[in-house]
């Protein structure tokens, strides 16, 4: 039979519980027997002993006759003649009764008091005999009960000894070792198995254990063998990928690089998967560029391939639950566009280049025709001359843009830096559209303090920038209205603005409005560029180490921003 913990700890305090009341049970029993003779000495013979003493009390005092002393005398003999318990006391004091009842009735010379007293000796010695007899049997039974008493405390004494020894590890062991496999088993090892053999709760823990284990390390086997198949496969489906690929942990260390990655890095995958990216980054310049948080949009320009290539990158985050895992740096091979683009900008800057020359071929022919010396011409001819002449004007700055935007991919333009007065690039913009605003009936109001610090920048295309904006904001204001400049210093940068009351920018269009051939849609009949100017402007910008972006609220006008650094004397 198959003992539950419950039972087995119910027996075993049954077991303590019985041992107690055992030991305890023994003792009453031997004490209460050890009182039980204390009180028969005390009132069968120390009572006799000490009537007896009285009595030969009283014989001292017989011969005055005094009946009080007789009266003592009979009361003590009677207590005494009802406390016989010895063999020969009954003797003895029929003896004191006999000789007493013969010296009271005045038969003192036949009935001695000596007599008397004798009898009395003996009831004393047959009691004082008994005292001992029985103190001794007393005494026996005393050390009997605690021979008794010291072998069952000792029995109960070392079975609970070996019980508190020995309970406390059959519960603590199991525990332990079951404690000790769930922590293998939460460090992954399943093979971990418990040999504990008993027919209780523990018993079935343990087989409960050991089959989950059992279940844990075939489901554990089955999906290693999947995540080591689908790891192969993904291993070659990124080793298949044409444009490097390069996959970091959370702490920046390098799990995988395909073959791709590679041969643009130029490391051994040696050398390279497993290594913490900033330690291989020192000696690295690519690598160093790619694990910048940075992403940028410029391309990068790398040797691959036997010719030179361009790569954009693309740093993807990976995230499960919201917590950062890794990531993903993507290489995408862009030469191809980037020669279909250059080839493109060529082409543009090649036309736009030829463009001019009929272009101004056609402005001195129409400076002729408008001659008075050549002829006079009528009112509708003077009309055509004039619909030709703002045409090719508008023909000569289209292609003027496009010359200047192909400058600037290809990366031709040339600055020529210098320590400009910021007031100069103001009055530049202003007196080139002065009249334009006149002819718009347009105040410009320009705010700017004259001690601002000089700027170290290209004052032809900075004030271009400035021509742009205040361009643009003529265009879009309308007529008998306001256009401000201004001009302020915040920390170490100069930052210029002009702000219109025009019809302003929708939220949506505001990031778009600095992209190449960009045109805002809905902007009005008045919207008639080409879409290149805030895109040059932005570059221009960019390439003096500046910033420009846009404030703008639909219905209620925009105001352009740009900022320079302020030069360093």
């Amino acid at each position: 039979m198959k003992l539950r913990i419950k039972s087995k700890l119910s027996l075993g305090f049954a077991f303590l519980f019985g041992a107690i009341v055992l030991t305890g049970s023994v003792g009453l029993l031997a004490i209460n027997r050890l009182s039980n003779e204390s009180q028969n000495i005390l009132k069968a013979n120390y009572e006799s002993v000490v009537y007896a003493e009285n009595m030969m009390i009283d014989l001292d005092k017989m011969e005055e006759r005094d009946t009080g002393i007789f009266q003592d005398f009979e009361k003590n003999l009677e207590a005494q003649e009802a406390n016989i318990t010895e063999p020969g006391e009954q003797q003895a004091t029929s003896s004191v009764r006999n000789l007493f009842e013969n010296y009271r009735q005045n038969n003192a010379s036949t009935t001695p008091i000596s007599k008397i007293r004798g009898s009395l000796y003996q009831i004393e010695d047959l009691n004082m005999a008994a005292i001992v007899r029985k103190s001794n049997g007393t005494q026996h039974t005393a050390d009997k009960a605690k021979l008794y008493l010291s072998i069952l405390a000792t029995i109960c004494f070392l079975i609970s000894f070996s019980f508190l020894l020995n309970f406390p590890g059959y519960i603590a062991n199991p525990i332990k070792e079951l404690t000790e496999g769930i922590k293998q088993i939460a460090n992954k090892n399943y093979s971990q198995r418990i040999n504990i053999k008993k027919g209780d709760e523990f018993g079935e823990l343990v087989e409960a254990f050991n089959s989950m284990a059992n279940q844990l390390n075939i489901y554990e086997n089955s999906n290693l063998a999947k995540i080591i198949f689908e790891k192969k496969r993904i291993e070659t489906i990124i080793n298949g990928m044409k444009d490097p690929v390069i996959g970091l942990d959370e702490n920046k260390s390098i799990l995988f690089a395909n073959v791709s990655a590679i041969n643009v890095l130029g490391i051994n995958e040696s050398e390279l998967v497993g290594k913490y990216a900033p330690d291989i980054a020192v000696k690295n310049d690519l690598l160093r560029t790619l694990i910048k948080e940075e992403a940028g949009d410029i391309p990068l320009k790398i040797y691959a391939n036997a010719k030179e290539s361009y790569f954009s990158r693309e740093n993807l985050k990976i995230e499960v639950e919201n917590k950062p895992i890794g990531s993903v740096i993507l290489l995408r091979n862009i030469t191809q566009f980037k020669e279909l683009d250059l080839a493109k900008t060529n082409f543009i800057a090649t036309i736009s280049h030829e463009l001019k020359t009929p272009i101004a071929s056609i402005k001195m022919s129409l400076k002729l025709l408008e001659d008075n010396r050549i002829g006079n011409l009528n009112t509708e001819q003077v009309k055509l001359i004039y619909n030709i002449k703002e045409d090719t004007q508008r023909l000569l700055s289209i292609t003027t843009e496009l010359l200047d935007l192909a400058q600037l991919e290809t990366g031709n333009i040339q600055l020529q830096q210098q320590l400009v007065e910021p007031h100069l690039i103001i009055d530049y913009a202003y007196n080139a559209l002065k009249v334009q605003a006149e002819q718009k009936k347009l105040d410009i109001e320009i705010e700017y303090d004259p001690n601002l610090p000089k700027l170290n920048c290209d004052l032809e295309k900075t004030a271009w920038v400035v021509v742009n904006f205040l361009s643009n904001a003529i265009r879009y204001s309308p007529e008998n209205n306001k256009v401000f400049i201004g001009v302020s210093k915040k920390d170490k940068e100069i930052i210029f603005s002009v702000k219109d009351f025009g019809v302003g920018i929708d939220t949506r269009y505001k990031e778009k409005v600095f992209e190449r051939f960009y045109k805002i849609p809905n902007a009005g009949r008045n919207a008639s560029s080409t879409g290149l100017g805030l895109a040059i402007s932005k570059e221009f910008i960019i390439a003096q180490g500046g910033k420009i972006w846009v404030d703008s609220e639909l219905g209620r006008g925009s105001t352009f921003y740009f900022s320079l650094p302020v030069a360093k004397i």
